[in-house]
């Protein structure tokens, strides 16, 4: 049992090279052992690309036949965008196959399994489950509901203050925390903001390296985004979406269509957008993980209607002080003590001067 761990956590740890790299696919990463040695390994490097299972065969070559595969996720049977890998793995001869999940996916969903079990070949399945599942929450969330995984980010003051009351906002964290916040746009599908913040600090959005994949993400229920935004430029290669109501002024949204932006009009929203909806139609364009990443307003109404998975938050050694000073979380607060939401607190951690809390929302019935 022990080697089987070893071997499944050296596969994991090789599935997490292809994140923010394969989705909406899962990552994952396969080994092959053969007489207690590694003799191939791999992972899925990019969306569309081979899957992991046939990387690790591919590198055993000749070896491979009476071989052991860990694999992280239950390998797949149905034609994608690339073959069955349970028939790659019948033919190259494979003795045993280990996994560490199933696929949530109602296409493979046990099917894998039971396929490569009525071929002779000895399955267990189970290892290093927890840790496993934990690399592709996001794949599993988005499977399950088709919506995004959400992630909240923010950073403030020890009194949670993102700004003085004259809106002085920059820098409130140091510069290690600045580079892991945006570090995380390198592991999800898109980033999203209010109108606010585009119009107070004209983002760019942008993740760190180059992407073949990313999205931003504005709710804009008025459409007041200024035609010189930051967020408009490099559409080729970053699209935007924008949100806004049937108020929405026609030529701005006409204009904005013709630079490729991809405006969606949200018939039912007056004051805010409908989180909802907004997170369906991203689920649509196969969009399994979203940074929310402010402002506070827009965080809050995640919170309030019981929508976020996550969160980064980012904690100065500063008091800011100041009723007027925004702070991370703003909306309308909650009635009750009995009705706010509560995180399951994963990391805490020193980042130089600055605290990061990790954590998860523990889902609720919320009531405003």
């Amino acid at each position: 049992m022990v080697s089987e761990e070893k071997w499944m956590k050296l596969a994991i740890s090789l599935a997490r090279r292809g994140e923010g790299k394969v989705s909406p696919n899962p990552v994952v990463g396969a080994v092959l052992i053969k007489n207690g040695n590694l003799i191939g390994k791999g992972y899925h490097r990019y969306f569309g690309g081979p899957h992991a299972e046939i990387e690790a065969i591919k590198d055993a070559g000749e070896k491979v036949r009476g071989s052991t595969l860990f694999v992280t996720l239950e390998p797949c049977c149905h034609f994608g965008k690339t073959p069955p890998c349970t028939k790659a793995i019948i033919k190259a001869g494979i003795k045993k196959v280990v996994v560490a999940t199933l696929d949530p996916n109602p296409l493979n969903n046990g099917r894998g399994v039971e396929i490569l079990r009525k071929a002779g070949i000895d399955v267990k399945v189970g290892v290093c489950e927890k840790e496993a599942r934990k690399i592709n929450e996001f794949f599993f969330k988005f499977i399950r509901e088709k919506i995004p995984y959400v992630i909240l980010k923010a950073a403030a003051s020890l009194d949670g203050k993102i700004a003085t009351y004259k809106g002085e906002s920059k820098w409130i964290t140091g510069e290690r925390s600045r580079k892991l916040g945006k570090k995380l746009r390198s592991k999800v599908d898109a980033i999203l903001v209010g109108i606010n913040t585009v119009i107070k600090d004209n983002p760019q959005l942008l993740p760190l390296k180059s992407r073949k994949r990313f999205f931003r993400v504005i709710l804009d229920t008025k459409l007041r985004i200024p035609p010189g935004a930051k967020v408009l430029e490099e559409q080729l290669h970053y699209p935007t979406f924008i949100f806004t109501s049937s108020k929405a002024n026609r030529e701005k949204i006409r204009s904005l269509k013709e630079k490729n932006v991809k405006v969606r009009v949200l018939e039912d929203c007056e004051d805010r957008v409908n989180l909802k909806k907004v997170l369906r139609e991203l689920g649509k364009e196969g969009i399994a993980s979203l940074l929310v990443e402010g402002g506070g307003e827009v965080i809050a109404s995640f919170i309030e209607e019981n929508l976020a998975d996550r969160i980064f938050l980012f904690l100065s050694p500063l008091l800011i002080g100041g009723r007027k000073a925004p702070t991370w979380i703003e909306g309308k607060g909650f009635e009750s003590l009995k009705y706010v939401p509560r995180i399951k607190i994963e990391k805490i951690q020193k980042v130089d001067e600055d605290i990061l809390i990790q954590g998860y929302f523990q889902k609720t019935n919320t009531i405003m």
